[in-house]
């Protein structure tokens, strides 16, 4: 039995298809008001039979702050893949994100020793990594540097990281994966949400540069590393790094709209959260756009993926036709044709 965390999310969604149509026996935790049709959503974009597959999925109400339940979710488990995570950019998340994220991951490494699960995958970050000098690019050996500009989420999953690390001196076979930014279907009002932005009409971008990722690449890269037996390594999984410029442009070429085209410089970005939070604090409404997010778009950040690509003699799809068709299973939920 495999066990999966986070599989209502829009990595853990796409990992349960590729188990499930690999014949696997899966077991995925959830909360109780966990919504399920998103992950029937996503499955129906590639295959043409996603009740039945979803009808095979285990679900087991646990928290991970439960030992118990995860005790009692982990019965005859024999491999975990831990994709859940609290992610979230405001600051009224943070506490919560930081004991979850950390604490949360400690019981599941804990579980898995003592139930000695045979192998184990972390879904990590490219956050928890070490910003290369002089915009260089990072790979697996750039370390963590306390930071002002280290988000609360990159801190957590620091946190965590180090929890599987410790695992592993502990006899654990783990493997740790740290994607970028995660391009997929279905979750159009977050973690897809740029799409929906775009479409609607987006006209600003700053001059920042992230790395990018098909979510059926990382999910394909964490099933290959743990079948093959990878363990005591992380491996950074991204496709390309690309502006934010270019990847709106991309975005918008495909929906056959303008791209954004005004640029918002720094200093710009810096007065706009301070305006956000103000107004946050007097409406009680969550900010459009905080601190983190404003040093996150600004920022120069590249990361190389040569460690996987040699490990696995990997090959990722190219940014562009994930891009593409994101755009058109994103229209195709609107009812739009593309002209």
């Amino acid at each position: 039995m495999i066990l999966v965390t986070g599989g209502t999310g829009l990595l853990g969604s796409h990992l349960l298809l590729d188990l499930l149509t690999a014949g696997k026996s899966v077991r995925a935790i959830k909360r109780p008001s966990s919504d399920l049709s998103r992950v029937r959503k996503v499955f129906s974009y590639y295959v043409s039979n996603p009740d039945e597959l979803v009808a095979k999925i285990e679900w087991a109400d646990a928290d991970l702050m439960d030992f118990g339940a995860i005790g009692e979710a982990m019965k005859d488990v024999t491999e975990v893949y831990h994709a859940g995570a609290v992610v979230s950019f405001y600051p009224k998340d943070h506490k919560a994100m930081l004991k979850v994220n950390i604490e949360g991951t400690a019981n599941l490494v804990n579980m898995s020793i003592e139930k000695k699960v045979a192998r184990f995958c972390y879904v990590s970050s490219v956050a928890t990594l070490g910003r290369a000098e002089n915009n260089g690019v990072s790979d697996e050996e750039t370390h963590w540097v306390p930071s002002k500009k280290n988000s609360v989420y990159g801190i957590s999953k620091y946190g965590a990281e180090r929890e599987v690390w410790r695992g592993m001196e502990e006899g654990l076979n783990a493997v740790i994966i740290n994607p970028s930014v995660i391009i997929g279907p279905g979750f159009w009002d977050d973690n897809s949400g740029l799409f929906r932005l775009v479409w609607q009409g987006l006209k600003y971008y700053t001059r920042g540069v992230n790395g990018y990722v098909d979510a059926r690449d990382i999910s394909k890269a964490m099933t290959g590393l743990m079948e093959n037996n990878h363990f005591g390594q992380r491996y950074i999984c991204s496709a390309e790094n690309i502006t934010y410029q270019d990847f709106f442009a991309m975005i918008a070429g495909n929906y056959g709209k303008p791209a954004p085209a005004v640029n918002v410089p720094n200093a710009m970005t810096a007065i706009a959260w301070r305006v956000e939070a103000v107004h946050s604090f007097l409406t009680g409404s969550k900010p459009e756009v905080t601190r983190e997010m404003a040093i996150t778009t600004t920022q120069v950040y590249t990361y190389s993926s040569e460690k996987l690509k040699k490990t696995l003699n990997f090959r990722f799809r190219p940014v562009s036709e994930s891009i593409r068709e994101v755009c058109d299973c994103y229209m195709k939920d609107l009812g739009v044709t593309r002209g």
